[in-house]
């Protein structure tokens, strides 16, 4: 096994440029960088955990972790999660960083702890807290490197970055009350704490519309096409009546729509659809969707920003993004 000192003697220099080339300090040059990394490689050198994940040269290497298992759907063809992971890529390149995705999947604090203390990233960015509210407050204690995005809550202990859930819903729910729908429903998974503040603002939004809540309206849909599909289906079998419906995420609109059309009800004649999020496909789906966007630009600079000031003894402000209804086809009005 060719040790540090082997290395450093192969390259002609001393034993702690190596060691600093190694961990890409400033204080070495690129061009020695390179020949000692690359020496390294072809003499089998052992890295060390804590050496760069990334290529030398970087400000810094964030790792990008998506949690499970509530929340949003793991799989990275989540447009959502690829457009986040998008704005997380380009604020990183505005700030000289490199990112790397991770397909580690976090389930409980020790899978937390484990991540922290053996990835070799300066920072790491957790796309979703699902159920991991407790476990993150648990982290926070012994670790800073750390931001997420998802729902802010009361007696949080870390930084998260989030879209102001409560707000969206309501604004959801109100436009399809002001169109005059009487009958509105909520689809989506109520495991997921963003949902969870998402169907709170439909609640309010029903009773300042004098609206009545009725609990048949709401019905549990993953994150996914064919569940939202499957969950109308059967409302619809079961003969309940809606004229109006808020979707927690474009991806159940998106089925709850192809379920409807399937069953003869015109959309938005007979029935109005809003999602949230506002991904790419939702401007070009037939008919075009009404919904709640979140800045997945913005929330990528935040995110970015928030991890590389981390690490001090402060603890860092958690802060929301704005959200917006963008009034399409699916309601209209």
């Amino acid at each position: 096994m060719t040790r540090l000192e082997d290395l450093a003697q192969i390259a002609g220099v001393s034993l702690a440029t190596a060691s600093r080339a190694l961990n890409d300090s400033a204080v070495v040059n690129t061009h020695t960088k390179r020949r000692i990394w690359k020496l390294a490689r072809e003499h089998n050198y052992p890295f060390r955990r804590h050496m760069p994940a990334g290529p030398i040269g970087a400000e810094a290497t964030i790792a990008i972790v998506i949690s499970r298992p509530q929340g949003r759907i793991e799989r990275l063809f989540d447009p959502f999660i690829l457009e986040l992971i998008a704005g997380v890529g380009n604020a990183a390149l505005e700030r000289g960083c490199d990112f790397l995705v991770s397909h580690v999947a976090p389930s409980n604090h020790e899978d937390l702890s484990a991540l922290m203390t053996t990835n070799r990233a300066d920072g790491v960015i957790f796309l979703g807290q699902s159920s991991l509210f407790a476990d993150f407050n648990r982290l926070a204690e012994q670790e800073t490197r750390f931001v997420v995005w998802g729902a802010q809550f009361p007696d949080q202990r870390y930084c998260s970055i989030g879209s102001d859930n409560v707000r969206g819903g309501r604004r959801a729910t109100a436009h399809l009350a002001r169109l005059g729908r009487t009958r509105i429903s909520f689809l989506g998974d109520l495991e997921a704490p963003e949902v969870v503040q998402r169907h709170q603002g439909y609640i309010e939004a029903l009773e300042e519309a004098g609206l009545p809540f009725d609990p048949d309206l709401v019905v549990p849909a993953h994150f996914e096409i064919e569940s939202a599909e499957a969950a109308v289906d059967a409302m619809i079998a079961r003969g309940t009546r809606f004229d109006g419906l808020v979707a927690a995420s474009d991806m159940i609109a998106l089925g709850a729509i192809r379920a409807l059309l399937h069953a003869g009800r015109r959309v938005p004649e007979d029935v109005s659809v809003v999602g949230y999020d506002d991904v790419q496909m939702a401007r070009y789906s037939n008919p075009a969707l009404t919904t709640i966007s979140q800045d997945t630009a913005k929330a990528g600079r935040l995110l970015v920003s928030k991890l590389l000031s981390s690490g001090g003894d402060k603890p860092i402000r958690s802060e929301r993004v704005p959200t917006d209804l963008i009034v399409r086809e699916t309601c209209g009005g």
